[in-house]
């Protein structure tokens, strides 16, 4: 019974028959296509394929169109010479002016060397004082309109402080000054009138709340002798300094008390800022120099190297600053605007 069931299973499995492996013979795409190439018929003809291909004639003749609509683009030492071609253009015409001005025009009596030599000179000159301007060193004669005495021998007396004048400071633009004394006032002037505002310390609370230092105990007040003054340039900005080792800020429009810098351990003794800039320096009886943005009320860099109290500080417009201290030693200073905070 089992070799018939056998024979059965086998005669299912060979009744199938295997499926024949199509060869490309067999296969009627390839045969059509064998056919095709033996016709030398393509899937593209290759006549119309280069004719439909654009010659280099005409790809030169669309490149050329295209470039003729655009205009052509500068580069980069292009670009300065033309800018400076028009600087000179516009100093030029400023020194004619000048010397028209000065009578020097065509109704002179010079010929034209003489004329074209004194425009050139005139030219030198605003480059050159372009250049001193730009790089922060051009000089100026300004005490004709600083001092500005009633008579030879008589000056007019502003400041009556209750004690000492331990700091004064002039802004920018010459008609408002700044004066501080030991008793913690601080005033600010009006130069050509001789009128005064003072300055008033808020609280206890509003100070601490401003980030300044309590009084070391209960007992003690905080100590508002003021030793040190500083105007920014534009003269939003008056720093002040004294014994309580704060450095304080205060907004000269409406004489408020804006914020106060912590980081130094002694009082302080000179401020400054430098030039066009919302950087302020302060030196101290810990002998060391702070940099702050006042801007960002921020601490910037620490500077060390003086060996006693640093007494008196300065800085114009570049990134150089001059101390002196009571080791008697001057130094100056590279200070690094991207320094890290320290």
């Amino acid at each position: 019974m089992k070799r018939q069931r056998v024979k059965n299973l086998s005669r299912i499995r060979g009744g199938k028959k295997k499926p024949k492996p199509i060869s490309n013979g067999d296969d009627p795409f390839f045969e059509a296509h064998a056919k095709r190439r033996r016709k030398g018929v393509t899937a593209f003809n290759d006549k119309e394929e280069l004719e439909s291909l654009p010659s280099d004639e005409s790809e030169a003749e669309v490149v050329v169109g295209e470039d003729q609509g655009e205009e052509p683009e500068e580069t980069a030492a292009e670009t300065r010479f033309r800018m400076a071609k028009e600087h000179l253009e516009r100093i030029r015409a400023a020194a004619k002016k000048l010397e028209e001005e000065e009578g020097g025009g065509e109704g002179d009596e010079m010929n034209m060397e003489e004329r074209e030599g004194r425009r050139d000179s005139l030219v030198a000159e605003i480059l050159q004082k372009d250049q001193l301007e730009a790089s922060g060193r051009v000089r100026r004669l300004i005490a004709s309109r600083v001092l500005n005495p009633e008579s030879d021998d008589e000056f007019k007396v502003l400041v009556k402080h209750r004690m000492s004048v331990t700091a004064v400071g002039l802004a920018e633009d010459d008609r408002r000054g700044f004066s501080a004394s030991k008793d913690g006032t601080i005033l600010h002037w009006d130069v050509e009138s001789g009128k005064h505002e003072k300055y008033l310390w808020p609280n206890e609370d509003v100070l601490i709340s401003h980030c300044a230092k309590g009084p070391q105990n209960s007992t003690s007040k905080r100590s508002k002798n003021v030793l040190s003054l500083a105007v920014s340039s534009d003269g939003r900005y008056l720093a002040s300094g004294g014994l309580d080792r704060d450095v304080h800020l205060w907004d000269t429009r409406t004489r408020e008390h804006i914020q106060a810098f912590r980081g130094h351990r002694g009082p302080v003794t000179c401020l400054t800022f430098r030039q066009g800039t919302p950087q302020l320096f302060s030196g101290s009886f810990d002998r060391t120099i702070k940099l702050w943005n006042v801007e960002d009320r921020t601490h910037m860099d620490n500077l060390f190297g003086h060996q006693s109290e640093v007494l008196t500080i300065d800085c114009l417009h570049k990134e150089r600053l001059l101390t002196v201290g009571r080791d008697r030693t001057m130094r100056l200073w590279k200070v690094c605007p991207n320094s890290d905070n320290n």
